[in-house]
């Protein structure tokens, strides 16, 4: 088979390109320190409702930590539990969260919230909430025919 020169000088930059933007990538996921999750923070997805924190979701004041409060939410099929919170203006939440079957998202919009809920494993995430308002939190992972109605609401209040 007979190949062009200039197509033959086409593939080669296409290849190189294709592997020096891998390195690229590779180089600044690493130097940044993105990690796949950890085994460390697994549940069984089966035993969620029986397994704490996950057995009584909610929002909890909590002492002596770096957060105020804890957030834990339990995602399933096409539902958030809880459905509803409310929070004092410019506490700091910690939310920790999981889900019972399929990979969900959890994103509250409006804020820079935003998490994967994966079967088996706990997510967790930390932040200030400075601006009062109601929040919706959806899910932004298609998880199935119902997704369109998995929602929850965040109301951050005076």
């Amino acid at each position: 088979m007979h190949m062009h020169r200039y197509e033959k000088w086409w593939l080669t930059l296409g290849t190189g390109s294709l592997i020096l933007f891998l390195i690229i990538l590779g180089i600044s996921a690493f130097h940044q320190g993105h990690q796949p999750p950890s085994a460390k923070a697994y549940v069984n997805p089966e035993q969620v409702d029986k397994i704490a924190p996950f057995n009584e979701p909610g929002l909890k004041k909590v002492e002596g930590k770096t957060w105020d409060y804890e957030l834990v939410f339990v995602a399933s099929a096409f539902l958030y539990t809880p459905g509803e919170i409310e929070i004092p203006k410019g506490s700091t939440l910690k939310i920790t969260a999981t889900t019972k079957d399929v990979v969900h998202g959890f994103e509250v919009a409006g804020t820079n919230i935003n998490m994967m809920l994966e079967p088996g494993f706990v997510s967790e995430y930390t932040t200030t909430l400075d601006k009062a308002g109601e929040f919706l939190i959806v899910c932004n992972e298609y998880c199935g025919v119902g997704h369109h109605t998995m929602k929850s609401m965040l109301r951050v209040v005076d």
